[in-house]
This record gives structure tokens, sequence and C-alpha cells, in this order.
């Protein structure tokens, strides 16, 4: 569990809630809310399927690095989740361990989880575009239809792209025509995989408060953020954000950010698209702006290990929290719109 609702939060005082934040103690509510043991979740009948990120994660007998190790599974393959137990002490930041494939525990943050979901085909779209996130666990993308000898680049689960076009190839398959904003070019991808998105399912949250009893604070010790309302916390997620790496300081900047411009889909990339990189990650989904230079609140697909900074810079969530914050906070972005910029914004610090 890596995001709390005000229902949730409403569960915690606000006597010991500001106890917590004063002792570094935030994270653990988080854990809280996951039942300890090797327990199912209670009520939770829904499948449950995670995606390998790392190049191998682990599995073990017990929720712990120290128990007899099982055997190793590699990335993008997909895996059952059974049981979400809470395991020892490490890694402190983040407890949350899975059992897999009914084999062992494997930890949480080498694992996203995902689902499958194909979806109806919709082969009239608009001449502005409209967005679509992915909703398989992958899928490869490609310059021709006709030809997948070579896949450009793998997209992953809630993933956001920019559909503006259909095509049906020979063989009968349904593909979306999605741009590149940071390569500047044109691929496709299974259209089923992707399920457009509707105006309505991106209008604004509370746009009936004033957007000045509207307030986020990003606590890097605590890595946590939580969302306010006139000074009460209505939403709260765990964070990872910007590091020091060996080839440089790229810890987010403290200080007070005015959240100025959005977009609900980019490319990020570290480099050209031929070069070497350290980061490649195409449609990175709901992001928001703190600084000119790029610093940006957005969703995560690539890792699911929040609570310690481990960023370029940016402040990463869960690509549900990142929705949720985009459509919380001013500026609001129109339906039709890739960018949108504005002079006043949600006032974000980070401290």
């Amino acid at each position: 569990m890596n995001n709390l609702y005000f229902d949730q939060l409403s569960q915690v005082s606000r006597r010991e809630f500001l106890r917590l934040a004063g002792t570094g103690m935030l994270a653990g509510l988080f854990t809280a809310f996951i039942p300890s043991g090797n327990k199912a979740l209670a009520g939770d009948t829904t499948p449950r399927i995670g995606r390998v990120l790392n190049d191998a994660v682990a599995v073990y007998e017990k929720p712990t690095y120290t128990s007899k190790f099982i055997k190793m599974f590699y990335k993008d393959l997909i895996v059952s989740i059974g049981n979400i137990t809470v395991g020892d002490n490490e890694p402190v930041h983040n407890r949350v361990w899975y059992f897999v494939n009914d084999l062992g525990y494997a930890h949480s943050g080498g694992i996203q989880p995902v689902q499958i979901n194909i979806n109806s085909v919709v082969e009239t779209i608009p001449k502005n575009g409209q967005l679509a996130e992915l909703t398989v666990p992958f899928t490869d993308t490609y310059k021709d239809p006709e030809n997948r000898d070579k896949v450009v680049f793998r997209i992953y689960y809630s993933a956001v792209f920019w559909v503006f076009g259909f095509l049906k190839s020979s063989d009968g398959k349904a593909w979306y025509k999605i741009w590149d904003d940071k390569f500047k070019f044109f691929v496709y991808a299974n259209a089923a995989h992707l399920r457009l998105l509707t105006d309505v399912e991106l209008e604004p949250i509370a746009p009936e408060v004033p957007a000045k009893s509207k307030k986020i604070q990003v606590n890097r010790t605590e890595q946590t953020l939580i969302a306010y309302q006139d000074d009460q916390p209505v939403y709260m997620t765990r964070t990872a954000t910007g590091a020091r790496f060996i080839d440089g300081n790229f810890t987010t900047p403290a200080g007070r950010y005015i959240l100025h411009r959005k977009r609900p889909s980019r490319h990020m990339a570290d480099g050209d698209f031929a070069a070497p990189k350290t980061f490649d990650l195409p449609g990175v989904p709901w992001v928001t702006y703190l600084t000119q230079k790029g610093v940006a609140l957005h969703g995560t697909y690539w890792h699911n290990d929040f609570g310690k900074p481990r960023s370029h810079g940016c402040i990463n969530v869960s690509s549900e929290a990142a929705k949720w914050l985009y459509l919380w906070t001013n500026p609001v972005v129109p339906f039709d719109q890739d960018y949108w910029e504005e002079d006043t914004g949600t006032i974000l610090d980070v401290v």
C-alpha cells in the first residue's frame, strides 16, 4: 500500500498524526494497513499478478533476505501474487513482501502489481488525439505493423500516451498510432492493450475548493507526500525523491514551489535515441512540474520501491497517486491538451 485517502487518514487522530509527523514515523502508517502474517488481504478476492521490474528478483522461503533462497525471477516475467505481508526490519523503508507463484516471497520493490485488461477497439480517433493508458503488463511498439521484426521500444502497465490514429494490418490486427513526444515520431501499439481515457474520468478533483486552500508537502526524510485542504490532510502517498549517484547529486532541492505546468504524458530519457542512457522511460504518466528545468512530480512504472531517495531529481509516486494529484492540483489541464502552463498553481513545499 503506497497511498492513503481521507477516510483512512481520518482513522488517525489529529494529535496522533502530528505526533507521527514530528517523530519520523509517518511511513509506518502505510504498513499499518497491511495485514501481518501469511494472510491474504481481508475481503480481497481479486486475482493479483505482478511484473518483475529488475533484471533479477530473488525469491526466498520467508519474507526476509536472511531466509533460504529458492530461485531467481527475471525482468518482465509475469508472476501471481498471493499473500501480501510485512517482513522483518530490512529494508526498513519498505517492509512489504509478496508471496509469488506459490513458491516463496519476493520483495515488493522489484515487482509491479499489474492487471490484464483487454479493451474494445475504437476506430475513430479525434483529430487532436486522445489519451490512452496501457492496461496489460507490457506490449511492444513498431514503426510498421506490417513488419514486426524490430521493436522500437516496449511500453509498460499504467504508462500513458497520445493516440492519433487507427490502423488494421493485413493480418487483421488492430493498432493505435501513438506519438513519441521526445524523439518526434509515431509508433504503433496493439490497440486492445490501450484504454482510451474519457473527459469524465479526467475531470478535476475538488474544483470547488479555493486554490489557496490546497497545499502539498513532500518530506524528504520521511519520503512521504501529504496533500492538505485547509490544513487538513486529505491524501498521503509514499515517494522516492532525488538521490545521490556515482555520477552526481540529484537530490530534489528543498524549497517552496508553485506547480505551474503539466503534461499528461512524457517520454523521459537521458541522452539521444541512439546513445547509451541511464534511463529511457516512454509514457511517464501525469507529470506536474515544480521547476522550469524539469523537476517534476510524476507516476512511476519502473519501480515499486517507494520510501527512499532513488530518482534523478524528480518526485516519484505511484501512477495512481500521480493521477490523483494531477487532477487535484492547479492548474487544471483541458482534456485535449498535451501541455498546459499557467502563472499560478498549487503550492508544493519540499522539506
